[in-house]
């Protein structure tokens, strides 16, 4: 006890700029901090995952045109229902449990995504399954087809959804809810009225030829969506997404089937 004693006064008589006392101070605290950071890291996570449910559902909501303020997210997320699509049959598979199915890790495991040799959208892999959502009419019929997509812009993969009439051609809405994009720039993205664009653009041309552009220059009001002002590398990440998980690589093959009644 004496001894600790001893190292304890002789640590508080050190000179305040002595190397040393500044070497242990600073030890002290980084561990301090290090155990503060690592309980509540470990004790948050939990709530941080419901949270980002949640922003996911009130994203799927939203570009499905049902979501207003103050709504029971739960609730009314759960007129939805969740699907896994095998991407490279173009149909439904119950191979994996829709609501727990995640696609981000899909992509990242080689038994469940194929690399990209022709890679538009920057994403590296291809999950070879996905997690759609169908929302259903209070009759049971089908209201709009929710495809998840994601590809890179300027800074950062932007991940989102894209809601399509029961007719799978019809664009109801486009939506991302995670990106890193500039502020003021690419981040126009988020901007109601650059989203508004969406509504009523058509995929695909009476051919089946996929038509969708985002372009500085708009010829056809059919496919064409304005380029975001100032920020190009954006809007070109966006329109090459867009096309990569509308074109056979991604969705198409389904939503041929799926409107044919072939899922």
């Amino acid at each position: 006890m004496s001894n600790s004693n001893n190292l304890f006064v002789k640590f508080k008589n050190m000179p305040v700029d002595s190397i040393i006392k500044t070497v242990i101070v600073a030890t002290i605290l980084c561990f301090v901090c290090s155990m503060v950071v690592s309980f509540a890291a470990v004790n948050l996570k939990e709530i941080q995952d419901v949270n980002k449910t949640l922003d996911k559902q009130k994203n799927i909501l939203q570009v499905a045109g049902v979501y207003y303020n103050g709504m029971d997210v739960q609730k009314t997320f759960a007129s939805f229902q969740p699907a896994v699509v095998d991407l490279n049959t173009g149909k439904f598979t119950d191979k994996f449990d829709p609501l727990s199915f995640d696609d981000k890790k899909a992509a990242q495991d080689p038994l469940l995504s194929i690399s990209l040799k022709e890679d538009p959208a920057l994403i590296g892999r291809r999950t070879n399954y996905a997690t759609i959502y169908l929302l259903k009419k209070d009759d049971g019929t089908l209201d709009k087809v929710i495809l998840p997509i994601h590809g890179y812009g300027l800074w950062s993969t932007l991940y989102g959804f894209i809601a399509l009439e029961k007719n799978c051609n019809d664009i109801f809405g486009l939506q991302f809810y995670q990106h890193a994009e500039t502020p003021g720039l690419g981040a126009e993205v988020d901007n109601p009225k650059w989203k508004a664009q969406w509504n009523g653009k058509k995929l695909n041309n009476d051919k089946g030829d996929l038509m969708i552009q985002i372009t500085k220059v708009k010829k056809d009001p059919n496919h064409d969506i304005d380029a975001l002002a100032g920020a190009t590398l954006t809007s070109n990440g966006v329109d090459n997404l867009v096309k990569f998980w509308m074109g056979e690589a991604g969705f198409k093959k389904f939503l041929n089937n799926f409107k044919d009644g072939l899922a």
